[in-house]
């Protein structure tokens, strides 16, 4: 009995089908890089809790990647909240892409 092998389209979100992947994905790097940044911080939940205006349990949920309990526009003020500017450029697509994206970059 031999096993299919697909190779991933780089986004986990779009091979298991989650509707707006791109946005989904998004999300996600950016709540790792704040775990990052409460992480190298040295924080605690409840010290990160009161420098986000959130409590403990959500400040655990962010952690643990509860990707439903925050928008990109919360996760925009939670980086705000630690120090860090955001900015959105919007472009012209690429001319080898079909379609328009929308991705994220992160500076250190």
């Amino acid at each position: 009995m031999s096993e299919k092998i697909t190779r991933g389209s780089g986004n986990v979100f779009k091979d298991i089908s989650v509707s707006d992947p791109e946005r989904t994905l998004i999300r996600a790097k950016i709540m790792s890089f704040i775990t990052g940044i409460i992480e190298e911080r040295g924080l605690t939940q409840s010290q990160a809790a009161k420098i986000l205006k959130l409590t403990q349990p959500k400040v655990s949920n962010l952690i643990n990647g509860k990707l439903s309990m925050f928008s990109l526009e919360h996760l925009f003020q939670l980086l705000n909240a630690l120090e860090k500017d955001v900015e959105i450029i919007i472009k012209p697509k690429s001319e080898h892409e079909t379609v328009a994206t929308t991705s994220a970059l992160v500076a250190s």
